[in-house]
């Protein structure tokens, strides 16, 4: 609507014995907000602000819309002139809704996502030995060594006596959540590898003890 308004205005102005000519003119108008949008999207690709973009997009969009009321002529309604300047309103409107999704999507693209780490063996250092265990120092050299005493008889050695046997230690209780947990990197593994998982590859997936771990592999076996 906008085009076509245009073009009878320049029928009236001018152009009225060439066709061809009256229905190009109003695209030397239009070729501004095209040009200047074509510049914005490529400022948006460099992530930088174009300011000669923008000054052809309003230079073409408020020339195409003045050009459209001032052709109705003086002393018109005041109807007429609001009927010449909304096809022109709205198609810069459209247009430039258009292309901010257009630069949105360019300038803000989505994140990805990130990935979920796995979990850290934490090891723990070895406790330092008792100061009772631990090798006495030698003596020194110019200390005096002492006389060896008499040793006396030996006593006769009692009869031996059998220990008694000590019960078996019972498994540590495992908690469910760490048995349904470990369930589930068994079958991962099992899937992955094609054979079951051993209690050394268990105790450095889930970080526990060996014990721990013996006894988990025991339960799902």
């Amino acid at each position: 609507m906008s085009y076509a308004h245009l073009a009878s205005v320049a029928e009236s102005h001018g152009l009225a014995a060439s066709p061809v000519r009256r229905w190009a003119w109003p695209g030397t108008i239009d070729l501004f907000i095209l040009a200047g949008e074509v510049l914005m999207f490529r400022a948006a690709l460099r992530h930088v602000t174009d300011w000669w973009a923008i000054g052809l997009t309003v230079a073409g969009s408020l020339g195409s819309i003045g050009l459209n009321v001032a052709g109705v002529g003086t002393d018109a309604p005041l109807l007429d002139y609001v009927v010449a300047a909304v096809p022109p309103s709205a198609a810069l409107l459209a247009f430039g809704a258009l292309m901010r999704q257009v630069h949105t999507l360019v300038t803000d693209p989505a994140p990805a996502a990130e990935p979920i780490p796995e979990p850290v063996t934490v090891e723990r250092a070895p406790e330092p030995m008792p100061a009772e265990l631990a090798a006495p120092e030698p003596e020194s050299a110019t200390e005096e060594v002492p006389q060896p005493e008499p040793v006396p008889e030996p006593l006769p050695k009692p009869a031996p006596v059998a220990p008694s046997p000590r019960p078996a230690p019972s498994p540590p209780a495992v908690p469910p959540a760490l048995l349904d947990h470990a369930r589930k990197v068994a079958d991962t593994h099992q899937a992955t590898t094609g054979a079951p998982i051993d209690s050394d590859t268990l105790r450095a997936r889930l970080g526990i003890p060996p014990v721990v771990a013996e006894a988990i592999s025991a339960q799902l076996a």
